[in-house]
């Protein structure tokens, strides 16, 4: 019996959010909205997302000792998120300057701060809750070679899933540790990078994505999931490639809609959905949450997305 639905290892950011009518070029000044400050990063986003869902949710992380660190602890804790993993100290709280225009797309620049000091030796610390959860699930805003600690740790049983983001380079191990992988169209074409092919020309990126599910397939990972945006989700396993219509809202900000999905995602695979039924569920929450401002903020209840 697992303690935890979902344990998500990662980054906890203070997100600072500035509309504009449209992103400066270089060397431009634009004038934007009020800054609004709201808690963020891809893990941190994660749990609450997990946990506004009613899995039982715990956050692998580290915060500084500020202002911004007491927000997203007080945020996890009000979603339900299990923070004793949280560590706290050893640099200011990471943070995400994102600016949004009128579709609701957003820019981002991520300053790691603390979420650069997760260690290898914080998640050996942290074994034990590794091995009291379902699901383990991980993303790039924390050190590559924390993630591997992170997957050399899992429980025999335990699922893990993977959002590359910030997108690199993946080792094998991590690669093939991967229950999704899960990826957007950015994402998969970085990951591809010489791999890709477009009409048979070597070393050029397919325009289709399911062509990027396969070859990712082929790189290791026991399954994988291509996020699309208004066009939906893929996804791909050694049982083929299957495409999800995309749930048709108006989006007001995007902003955190990823971090909903694959919370979404891993939960629903920890309580035996098939990867289809996982990533049309997930699909949902995600588009729930475009619906509204901000990331945490704006992450729906499972009432919520039942109503949808």
């Amino acid at each position: 019996m697992y303690d935890y639905d979902l344990l998500v290892v990662g980054s906890a950011n203070a997100d600072l959010v500035i509309g504009v009518e449209r992103r400066p070029g270089a060397g431009e000044t634009v004038l934007g909205s009020d800054l609004a400050v709201h808690p963020g990063g891809k893990g941190a986003n994660q749990a609450v997302a997990a946990a506004r869902l009613g899995a039982r949710t715990a956050l692998l992380a580290r915060v500084g000792d500020d202002a911004h660190g007491r927000l997203l602890l007080d945020s996890q804790r009000a979603a339900g998120v299990d923070t004793a993993g949280v560590l706290v100290g050893g640099a200011p709280t990471g943070v995400a300057l994102i600016t949004v225009d009128p579709s609701g797309d957003n820019s981002i620049v991520v300053s790691p701060g603390a979420n650069g000091r997760l260690t290898p030796a914080d998640v050996r610390a942290a074994a034990s809750l590794l091995h009291a959860s379902r699901v383990v699930s991980a993303q790039l805003e924390i050190p590559l070679e924390t993630v591997v600690e992170v997957v050399r740790g899992l429980a025999p049983d335990s699922r893990f899933v993977l959002n590359p983001s910030p997108p690199r380079p993946l080792p094998p191990e991590v690669l093939a540790a991967c229950d999704p992988l899960i990826v957007n169209e950015h994402e998969a074409k970085v990951l591809l990078g010489e791999d890709g092919v477009e009409d048979g020309v070597e070393g050029s990126v397919s325009d289709a994505p399911e062509d990027w599910a396969r070859l990712l397939l082929a790189k290791g990972p026991r399954s994988v999931v291509v996020t699309l945006g208004a066009e939906g989700a893929l996804v791909a396993s050694a049982q083929g490639v299957t495409r999800l219509p995309a749930v048709k809202v108006t989006a007001v900000d995007t902003t955190g809609a990823g971090d909903a999905f694959t919370a979404a995602l891993a939960w629903r695979l920890g309580a035996g959905s098939s990867l289809a039924e996982a990533a049309a569920y997930a699909s949902r929450v995600g588009a729930a949450a475009v619906t509204g401002q901000g990331a945490q903020d704006s992450f729906p209840t499972a009432a919520e997305v039942e109503a949808l």
